[in-house]
């Protein structure tokens, strides 16, 4: 069986393993690279021997609790990105243009202030929140509901909120210097400095919102007929849309949390996979997965290697990448609107 991409399910399935024999290499570059390279047989003994010498210290303590973190973000960001697009049929939507990671700092950034709230866990929940009230709000002034969105308008509305939002951040971060000091790096997108209480936190929460995103592929997949053809295949199209926007919301509320607002991973990501796999939920969700784990972890490794010895934080190198590649898509999607 094949899809409009024109890859069969066999070759398919071989894809999935070579984006996993990818994500293996950028994760043993990820482990290896850094202020300090360490050469792979170094690595593979550290991660053996788990003793107290000097590599397996920055292997087992530093490394791999980053390293793995950055996978499971940029898996989250690639789902939460396709699922988007998904729910809204609208090829330029991800979180981070349904103001769903803007919303998710500036709540983080306000409970922290006003609150005291510095814990990674009522972060996350704090961001959750924050997250669903900014999609709501960029939806509602898009008049989602009522029609179809173009493209370009959902683009526009979403960035202007976005960016409204993240000047907000940064006016109440800079009037507060210890909060500025915390901040400034993670407000960008950053994975330095995350170590093992991050990773064991978010993972389980991150897993969580995978495992729902799989049981949104049926709803995803009838959406995107329409939602008269949904209804006729017995899908509850409201139900449908709720559940897939509560995994989005949960996937990138926690990937805030974790990380900061890392931008286009969300984007870009469903892209590329769909051009391999097509539209069908199934296959586009793990590429999706599997191709945003290992973006974000290369970027990561770009990150430490460009500034030696300082670094480059994540967010910004995939910004660099990502900007491009939504102005091309903004550019295309006006022309073909024109051509209409």
């Amino acid at each position: 069986m094949s899809n409009r991409s024109g890859w069969s399910d066999a070759k398919l399935g071989i894809g999935i393993v070579a984006a996993m024999a990818a994500l293996v290499l950028v994760v043993a570059l990820g482990l290896a690279i850094g202020t300090r390279a360490l050469p792979l047989a170094d690595v593979v003994d550290a991660l053996r021997s788990h003793d107290h010498s000097d590599a397996a210290i920055i292997v087992w303590d530093q490394r791999l609790p980053r390293t793995l973190l950055g996978a499971l973000v940029g898996a989250a960001l690639g789902v939460g990105g396709a699922m988007a697009q998904g729910i809204t049929r609208n090829p330029l939507a991800d979180p981070a243009l349904l103001g769903v990671s803007a919303g998710a700092a500036l709540a983080i950034v306000v409970g922290s202030l006003a609150f005291g709230i510095t814990a990674l866990a009522p972060q996350i929940v704090v961001a959750t929140v924050g997250a669903a009230a900014a999609g709501a709000v960029i939806l509602a002034l898009t008049g989602f509901g009522h029609g179809g969105v173009p493209p370009v308008t959902l683009a526009l509305v979403g960035l202007s909120l976005s960016a409204l939002i993240v000047a907000v951040v940064s006016i109440l971060v800079l009037l507060d210097a210890q909060t500025l000091d915390e901040y400034r790096y993670w407000l960008v997108g950053a994975l330095s400095g995350r170590g093992t209480p991050t990773l064991t936190t978010v993972a389980p929460v991150l897993i969580l919102g995978l495992a729902a995103a799989v049981t949104a592929v049926r709803g995803l997949d009838a959406l995107a007929l329409g939602d008269d053809v949904a209804r006729g295949l017995g899908v509850r199209v409201t139900r449908a849309r709720i559940a897939a926007g509560l995994a989005v919301i949960l996937l990138t509320a926690t990937a805030v949390a974790a990380a900061g607002p890392i931008a286009f991973v969300g984007l870009v990501v469903p892209h590329a996979a769909r051009a391999i796999t097509g539209p069908r939920h199934g296959w586009l969700l793990p590429y999706s997965a599997l191709l945003g784990a290992t973006l974000l972890v290369a970027a990561d490794v770009v990150g430490r290697v460009v500034a030696r010895p300082g670094e480059v934080q994540v967010g910004v190198v995939t910004a660099l990448v990502g900007a491009p590649m939504v102005l091309l898509m903004l550019r295309r999607t006006a022309r073909a609107g024109a051509a209409l």
